[in-house]
């Protein structure tokens, strides 16, 4: 991201959300829903989501949240069998 205008620059909190798309086996989703039926707890349509949390500057929240959905698809994602959420607020002092 270029910083050309650091004046205006502010911090922000990031959250991604990251789960495989509908269709995708998720075995890991599949254990916990049998381990649970073990111990007598009947539950369906389980799944489970990965979450990313970090912050990050940036000249504006449409700035940011475009730099976060690349970090998605170069490195936190695999966007061929994963859906993705990102939540962009200014950080709280």
């Amino acid at each position: 991201m270029s910083k050309k205008n650091l004046g205006d620059v502010m911090k922000y909190d990031a959250e991604v959300r990251i789960s495989l798309k509908k269709g995708m086996l998720n075995p890991e989703a599949a254990t916990i829903q049998r381990a649970l039926a073990l111990l007598e707890y009947q539950v369906e349509n389980t799944s489970t989501v990965d979450l990313i949390r970090f912050q990050m500057e940036g000249n504006s929240e449409d700035a940011v949240r475009d730099e976060v959905d690349e970090m998605c698809q170069r490195l936190l994602c695999n966007p061929v069998i994963h859906d993705y959420t990102i939540e962009i607020s200014p950080k709280e002092e």
